[in-house]
């Protein structure tokens, strides 16, 4: 198992599948992109498999999500998918993305073997998804949603982040479209993973205000603790159920000493933390021939290491040394 000095258990595995991503948005990257990771840099598909595969049937990993930049700009996602899904045990599968390109893959992806799908999406209105992502797709992203739902991955969860003076008095609206859609809206307190380092706390939109502002339409009633579990989202009832709503308070509401995450770089890089500034690489013992019972040593102490908290709860907190797109949400 994936055990911690505190205690913690990770069962929960984050794999990014590239760096690159097709929208700009304002609080993750610059509007002219990133420098992305050379080629052989990446893991090859069979890599991936090989590390998931170390990570179910010898650390204890019971979930496994798929994320980026972008993950559907992987060309061998369907197949990564279709062999994850054929470990024994076998894993529950989902997919963290932006929509764009889901409404022609949804159901292949499906028939593979992927559970369930996460979509970011921070706005109904078109002008504004223009203005925070820099690209004219919102059609393409409510389209991917309506596909994952026909498709059956569900729940099909909304991930959406509150910025100053573009979506902020949005919240309520979100969430009536999500209600009657059948999506399940989780807002996330904006946190510094941006590469230009813009972020600051003035600016940023905490739970408390995103509850306020929902409050001002919506009954909401907690789900507790223990509903809750190892999730980063708090939950509750939205007039009484049974639809929810989640928020994720991740600077302002930290819940790091309930965590049962690790985390791969599309480079190969253990991380313990999405804000860690450490990195144990996997890819050099991988490609130098080490066996999987080594490789899996390597994750254990790695995951030994991890610390107490994210230090997001620290005023003077500084951004990880690696941009969200090059790590993984």
């Amino acid at each position: 198992m994936l055990i911690d000095t505190y205690g913690r258990v990770a069962t929960d595995l984050r794999v990014s599948l590239t760096d690159r991503c097709n929208l700009r948005c304002t609080y993750c990257m610059p509007e002219e992109g990133l420098a992305w990771l050379a080629k052989p840099d990446l893991l090859t598909d069979d890599e991936i498999v090989r590390l998931v595969s170390v990570a179910v049937t010898s650390l204890g990993v019971t979930e496994v999500r798929f994320t980026g930049g972008e993950p559907l700009l992987r060309p061998g996602l369907v197949s990564i998918v279709e062999r994850c899904a054929a470990l024994a045990p076998r894993p529950r599968l989902s997919l963290t993305t932006n929509g764009i390109g889901l409404a022609r893959t949804a159901g292949a992806l499906k028939a593979a073997g992927l559970d369930r799908v996460n979509v970011s999406l921070d706005t109904l209105r078109p002008d504004v998804f223009a203005t925070l992502t820099r690209r004219r797709r919102h059609q393409d992203v409510l389209d991917g949603l309506a596909a994952a739902r026909a498709a059956g991955l569900t729940p099909v969860k909304v991930n959406a982040v509150l910025m100053p003076g573009h979506n902020d008095d949005e919240a309520p609206d979100l969430l009536a479209w999500a209600l009657e859609n059948d999506y399940e809206l989780r807002f996330i307190e904006q946190m510094p993973l941006d590469a230009q380092h813009g972020w600051t706390r003035d600016d940023m939109i905490t739970a408390d205000e995103i509850l306020a502002s929902l409050r001002t339409r919506f009954a909401l009633i907690p789900e507790g603790d223990a509903a809750r579990g190892s999730a980063p989202a708090e939950r509750w009832l939205v007039d009484g159920g049974p639809g929810r709503v989640g928020v994720i308070g991740s600077v302002t509401r930290p819940f790091c000493g309930a965590c049962d995450r690790t985390r791969l770089t599309a480079d190969g890089q253990v991380r313990t933390c999405l804000f860690a500034r450490e990195e144990s690489d996997l890819r050099g013992a991988l490609r130098a021939g080490a066996p999987d019972e080594e490789i899996a040593d390597l994750w254990r102490t790695a995951m030994w290491g991890k610390k107490a908290g994210s230090g997001l709860d620290d005023p003077a907190f500084l951004q990880p040394s690696r941009p969200m797109s090059a790590i993984g949400g």
